[in-house]
């Protein structure tokens, strides 16, 4: 508040001191707008920024922080992303999608070959869809962090780790199918374990609750062994065909990790990089280091994937059988999949802002996930060795 008389224009200045104002502000007048005559005070005393920041509405005081190099700039924080409205109503639809594909697609898929009836295909592929979802989200949490601890100038902060309730999902999957399993048998649970799926169901969900323990212990680590002993009672339960199983199941376990690091790493990373949105270097680098990764793992898919089509899928039921039919879609998925991929890598080495090659990669992650319920059906479909066969 102005007290005392007004400063009179024509008196000489006094010298300024630490204690002497450069000018009295009178009454009503803004602060840091001097009166007209007034002394103007040092570049010291009244910065041009800090004066004009009293008179700009709040929005604009805003916009001059960002461009002074704080926290507002839109340069160090990262663009921002898409509402939290449209990235929910995204997943929701993107969960719906991936459970009516799984409910129906076994059906779908099978209309007009021929082939048996399998009883409850939709649930075996929803839960088949869940633990191999539950597999890749561990197995990625294990794997993604080497990735980030060799990025320089990365933040300090880490996502928040689902590993246990993956490895809880996953177990519930096998369980569930053991029920199913003793529900369409007409067995009691007991003698279910002793068949042969359902042993393997039992050893899956065994391993999923071991890696679920490991989890929550000090060493996560460990869960790699509880792991390992699911993809490889997976690639047993998933080749039961007389000729060469073992082969079979060779092929499978190299897959099943592949595919599992790929779609879980992947998904972590993103986690990571929407966490570092404000470290754009860092989050650009996690990137890069996540694709010289991904490229050897397309690799094993690739090569394993060709391999067990050739030895199990006969050509001349690629169009008239449920498993013909369900592989055309997956390589069909995988092509968008490698395209996305490839346009990432490729933004990622022109821009320095990551924010397209992780849009683009975030697309990558939601085919992805149609990948993974599409492998779930090929699990559930017949052998169509024995279409191929008949006269």
């Amino acid at each position: 508040m102005y007290s005392g008389p007004p400063a009179d224009p024509a008196a000489p200045t006094p010298p300024p001191g630490p204690d002497t104002p450069s000018a009295t502000v009178p009454s009503g007048m803004p602060s840091g707008v001097l009166p007209p005559g007034a002394p103007s005070a040092s570049p010291a005393a009244a910065p041009v920024v800090a004066v004009t920041a009293e008179v700009l509405p709040s929005g604009d005081r805003s916009e001059l922080a960002g461009k002074a190099g704080k926290p507002g700039n839109p340069e160090r924080s990262g663009k921002a992303g898409p509402p939290r409205s449209v990235m929910t109503a995204a997943l929701v639809a993107a969960g719906l999608l991936a459970l009516l594909v799984a409910l129906f697609g076994p059906g779908a898929v099978a209309r007009g070959t021929g082939e048996l009836r399998i009883p409850g295909a939709g649930l075996t592929t929803l839960l088949r869809t869940v633990l191999f979802t539950a597999l890749a989200l561990h197995l990625g949490e294990l794997v993604a962090p080497q990735l980030i601890r060799p990025v320089r100038g990365r933040p300090r902060t880490a996502v928040r780790s689902w590993a246990v309730c993956a490895a809880v999902a996953g177990a519930a999957a096998a369980a569930g199918q053991i029920v199913q399993l003793a529900a369409v048998s007409g067995l009691g649970i007991t003698d279910t374990y002793a068949t042969r799926d359902g042993g393997l169901l039992l050893l899956i969900a065994n391993g999923f609750v071991l890696a679920a323990f490991c989890a929550r212990s000090k060493r996560p680590a460990l869960a790699l062994a509880p792991l390992a002993v699911v993809i490889g009672a997976e690639a047993l339960r998933a080749h039961p065909e007389a000729y060469s199983p073992e082969i079979g199941a060779a092929l499978t376990v190299v897959h099943l990790t592949a595919a599992s690091l790929w779609t879980g790493g992947l998904l972590y990373v993103l986690r990571t990089m929407w966490l570092w949105r404000g470290s754009p270097v860092a989050a650009r680098a996690l990137l890069g280091r996540y694709a010289r990764l991904a490229i050897w793992l397309f690799v094993a898919l690739a090569v394993t994937g060709t391999a067990s089509t050739l030895r199990r899928l006969p050509l001349d039921v690629v169009f008239t059988s449920a498993y013909g039919r369900t592989l055309l879609v997956k390589l069909a998925l995988m092509v968008v999949v490698s395209a996305l991929a490839l346009a990432a890598r490729r933004r990622m080495l022109r821009d320095t802002d990551p924010a397209l090659a992780h849009r683009l990669a975030r697309r990558e992650q939601a085919v992805l996930g149609l990948v993974v319920v599409v492998s779930a059906i090929l699990t559930v479909v017949p052998d169509p060795h024995w279409i191929s066969m008949r006269p």
